[in-house]
C-alpha cells in the first residue's frame, strides 16, 4: 500500500507538469484527508531499497500463483521503473544532448542516511545516463564504495568526487538524486560559479524553487 500511495503521487506529478500545478500542494491537501495521510506522498525518482521492490514482487506472485488479478500493483511497480525515463527525460530537455556532456550526481543510496543502494532509483539514473555517453562525476556521504563496485571509476567517463562542490566543477548540469540534508545547505553561489551551466535538476525536489533561481539556475523538478 506504501509502494502504491508513491507511485501515486509520481502518476499525479506527471499531470501536474500537464496542466501547470505544483504536486507538493496537491499532496499537502490530499494528506490531510485522515483517510489518507500526508507521509509516502513525496513526488519523485521512485522508490528503492531491500525491502519495497522485493516485497511488492513477491506479494504480486503470490497472488498470480493463486490466479487473483493483482493487476493494480504490476502497474504500480511499472510507474516505479518508468520514473528513470520520465527524470532522464527532464535532463535532455535541459541539455539536449547528453553524450560528453559533463554532469554533476548528488546521492546514489536509495534513501538518506544509508549506504544502502538496493534497487537504488540512482543508480538506475546513472546507468541511463551512461548509455546516452554522459560523463559523470559522482558524489554520496555514504553509499560510494558501494557503487564503485557497480561502476568503477573509468577516466573521464566516471569520476567519484568527495564533495558535492567537487562533483560540480565544470558540469553542465546537477543532479540531486538521494534527500541528503547537506543538500539543502549547499553554497548555491559557489556552485554556480563552478558549473560550466547554471542547471540544477531535482530528482526530490529538495531545493525550494526560488531560492535556485535567484542564485542564478535553471531548475527543473519533479511535478512543480
Amino acid at each position: 500500500f506504501l509502494a502504491m500511495k508513491i507511485s501515486c503521487i509520481n502518476m499525479v506529478a506527471d499531470l501536474c507538469e500537464a496542466v501547470g500545478g505544483d504536486v507538493t500542494k496537491v499532496a499537502q491537501g490530499i494528506g490531510m484527508d485522515p483517510r489518507i495521510g500526508a507521509t509516502f506522498l513525496q513526488a519523485g525518482i521512485g522508490f528503492g531499497g531491500y525491502c519495497f521492490p522485493k516485497d511488492l514482487r513477491a506479494f504480486i506472485h503470490l497472488a498470480d500463483g493463486y490466479g487473483a488479478d493483482f493487476s493494480l500493483l504490476k502497474e504500480v511497480e511499472a510507474i516505479n521503473q518508468r520514473r528513470t525515463d520520465a527524470f532522464v527525460k527532464k535532463v535532455r530537455q535541459a541539455l539536449w544532448v547528453l553524450r560528453d556532456k559533463v554532469i554533476g550526481v548528488l546521492g546514489l543510496a536509495f534513501k538518506p542516511g544509508t549506504d544502502d543502494i538496493r534497487e537504488s532509483p540512482s543508480l538506475r539514473i546513472v546507468q541511463a545516463l551512461l548509455d546516452e555517453g554522459a560523463r559523470l562525476q559522482l558524489y554520496d556521504p555514504k553509499a560510494m564504495p558501494n557503487v564503485q563496485r557497480v561502476f568503477p571509476a573509468e577516466g573521464d567517463r566516471i569520476r567519484y568526487c568527495e564533495s558535492a562542490y567537487e562533483a560540480s566543477r565544470a558540469a553542465q548540469a546537477l543532479l540531486v538524486l538521494t534527500e541528503w540534508q547537506e543538500f539543502e545547505q549547499l553554497d548555491l553561489h559557489r556552485i554556480r560559479e563552478l558549473m560550466d551551466l547554471p542547471v540544477i535538476v531535482d530528482g526530490r525536489n529538495m531545493l525550494a524553487p526560488e531560492r535556485v533561481r535567484s542564485a542564478g539556475f535553471e531548475y527543473l523538478s519533479v511535478g512543480r
